[in-house]
């Protein structure tokens, strides 16, 4: 395919098509200064908008570098088609009813697939698109109205919701946008080849994506990669959270990763910050715009206000931002700016003995900036200018522009409601290079996601291989032997297809040992497994009580100081995400789980284990012997290497309970599921 920046950046626009869609796109156009030529194309009209229209695209003086198509989907290809014959820079297909409607109209599928052949190597976005917006070059292949104006450079957006692109580009919050794209149902030009070719623009200086789906997970690949060589900041909000985990599952691994947990590894993955709100999304974006990455998420607020200053810790807390103790610089330089009346801390209350006094704000503001600090922030709730007068807090304003200058800090102005910063401040703040920010929860969030540290790249994704609607349950014993083979510590054991084969098979073992019933996913609930069972009479009754008549026998492993869960799930849109959670019988009640998708980073599996709510388990807690992190690590990368080894036909693996002893680690239970039995 060719390069986008012809489409994007286009110094001549064709617009195909009559009515209210196609005048708006020229009007956008006009409206917004673009210096271009804009040839309307209509086979019957004398004009367009006020401009000349040419019968068709062969009439056309040039072949145009970005086309808005606007007719209806039969039509559409044929432009297609004398657009990409002439060499134009690329389309934008309004039109829908392509693949999208593929379940209400059986024609939809045919006609995306000659839309692509008659594309070519030509670029398209759509279709069923609704365009974009260069607010760099003012150039609008848009059919609706907007809330934005030019910018010299900004953040660039890409949505796959037209609804969502629109209130967007309605945000007063001053955050400068370069770029609204939205990409309809992506028939040839992915979310990520937009996101890629965007960053390109030198002027643009982040990218915020709004996800409903990846698609082509080498090209998101690709995307992280080009952001990192550019030095510039990606951030996402993507949906299906609240999606229904998947509706087959036999393993607890299943439950806890559920639809969203490989959308979430892959973003971690990637070293795309996730946010999950609109607002948040774009006070990320203006502070990434202004600041970029933040090396980490320590702050301090200094407020005039006891209790904006409570309730920026406690907003905070429990979210990865944290308020770190004033140090012995800080302490003077306040006491020298606030005097003796002023309690010193962080959040500061600095009271208002110094308000209107420009450079005594100044003062005590700076005082607080320090090295330690990823961002200082002033919170300035301003009152209303309808029914006040906004002018007593200039001085507000004077002062963090002041402090910005001479300390060449981060600095932010944060209003703890959105409301209460208004537009033109916000502006005067944002070209003085403070960052304004509109809501202390967006804030806080916005922080968070900034000064998530950077994951090192991994290897590429291990790709889902084909699904398998009805794969097999593998037996245990059967499963255990080839992980085994990879590396997987499991316990001595034997299969017996009888009671008085399973009782002879526990007295080779040596007693103590363990009886599973086989061909059963949910042992435990079904009553087909018991434990420390000491004599053969013990087996016999054990067995005779399972719902079963194959049996596994096992030695019984003891001095465990934690359990684990080991799971890897397909995930057909993201991967095989590898789920560790607290495990044995409590899985699904603790829900204490991390996933990281394969192959996994040591970095990545350290992480995921230390995220956990039992780390402590596994570190030794008060005075318990530590799990031995090593055997840990080896059986998670057995369990990795099968997988890697062996994906085609596999669907799931769970290891629950993994057994963590001070020396080892043994899978007591392995359940498997996959289509090629006969290995």
């Amino acid at each position: 395919m060719q390069s986008l920046k012809r489409l994007f950046r286009p110094k001549s626009i064709a617009v195909v098509g009559g009515g209210a869609w196609c005048s708006a796109v020229i009007a956008q156009c006009r409206k917004m200064g673009f210096e271009g030529e804009i040839y309307p194309v209509h086979p019957k009209a004398e004009e367009v908008a006020g401009l000349p229209a040419f019968k068709d695209i062969a009439a056309l003086p040039v072949a145009p570098d970005a086309t808005f198509i606007g007719v209806n989907r039969f039509a559409t290809l044929d432009i297609v088609a004398a657009l990409a014959a002439r060499g134009a820079g690329g389309a934008v297909c309004f039109a829908s009813g392509f693949l999208e409607a593929e379940a209400e109209d059986a024609e939809g599928a045919e006609l995306q697939k000659r839309l692509l052949e008659a594309a070519g190597e030509m670029p398209i976005l759509g279709p069923n698109c609704y365009g974009f917006i260069n607010y760099l070059d003012g150039a609008l292949l848009w059919p609706d109205q907007h809330g934005g104006k030019r910018v010299e450079k900004g953040v660039a957006i890409v949505t796959q919701s037209s609804n969502i692109a629109i209130n967007l580009t309605m945000q007063t919050r001053a955050l400068p946008v370069a770029y609204v794209v939205t990409c309809g149902n992506q028939a040839q030009t992915g979310l990520a080849a937009i996101g890629e070719a965007l960053l390109e623009d030198e002027r643009v200086t982040a990218l915020g994506l709004h996800i409903e789906g990846f698609g082509d997970l080498r090209a998101f690949e690709a995307l992280a990669l080009k952001a990192r060589q550019l030095g510039k900041q990606i951030i996402a909000l993507k949906v299906g959270r609240s999606a229904q985990a998947r509706a087959a599952t036999v393993s607890h691994t299943a439950s806890l990763a559920g639809g969203d947990a490989g959308a979430g590894a892959l973003l971690s993955r990637l070293g795309i910050p996730r946010l999950y709100d609109l607002p948040s999304f774009l006070e990320t974006l203006k502070l990434m715009h202004v600041v970029g990455r933040l090396p980490s998420t320590r702050i301090a607020t200094i407020s005039c206000s006891g209790g904006e200053a409570s309730l920026s810790a406690d907003t905070a807390h429990g979210r990865g931002v944290t308020f770190p103790p004033l140090n012995e610089r800080q302490r003077t330089d306040l006491r020298a700016a606030l005097g003796p009346m002023v309690a010193l801390a962080n959040p500061l209350d600095y009271h208002t003995y110094i308000w209107r006094d420009t450079e005594a704000m100044t003062r005590a503001f700076s005082a607080m900036v320090d090295p330690q600090l990823a961002l200082t922030i002033l919170v300035v709730d301003f009152p209303r200018p309808d029914r006040c007068d906004p002018s007593d807090w200039d001085c507000t304003i004077e002062a963090a522009i002041a402090v910005r200058q001479q300390t060449g800090q981060p600095i932010a102005m944060l209003a703890t409601l959105p409301e209460l910063l208004p537009e033109a401040v916000a502006e005067q703040l944002l070209a003085a290079g403070v960052v304004p920010m509109l809501g202390l929860p967006e804030a806080i969030s916005a922080i968070s996601a900034a000064g998530q540290p950077l994951a090192e790249m991994a290897h590429p994704l291990l790709l889902p291989t084909k699904t398998h609607p009805e794969p097999d349950l593998v037996p245990e014993g059967e499963a255990k032997a080839w992980l085994a083979r990879f590396g997987l510590r499991v316990p001595r054991s034997k299969q017996a297809r009888t009671v008085v084969a399973a009782r002879a098979v526990a007295a080779d073992i040596g007693f103590p040992v363990v009886l599973k019933g086989e061909g059963i996913a949910h042992k435990t609930e079904a009553g087909a497994v018991r434990l420390n069972l000491c004599s053969g009479q013990e087996v016999s009754d054990a067995a005779v009580a399972m719902p079963t008549d194959r049996f596994l026998v096992e030695e019984m492993v003891t001095g465990a100081v934690a359990e684990l869960l080991i799971g890897v799930v397909k995930d057909p849109a993201h991967g095989f995400v590898l789920t560790l959670a607290a495990g044995g019988t409590l899985a699904e009640i603790l829900q204490d789980s991390a996933s990281v998708l394969l192959p996994a980073s040591d970095a990545a599996l350290h992480g995921a284990l230390d995220s956990l709510r039992m780390a402590p388990l596994l570190a030794g807690y008060r005075g318990a012997p530590a799990a031995d992190r090593g055997a840990i690590l080896r059986a998670i990368r057995a369990v990795e290497a099968y997988v890697v080894a062996e994906a085609e036909g596999l669907e799931e693996i769970e290891i629950n309970p993994l057994l963590c002893t001070p020396t080892d680690a043994v899978a007591a239970d392995a359940l498997m599921r996959r289509k090629d039995l006969l290995r």
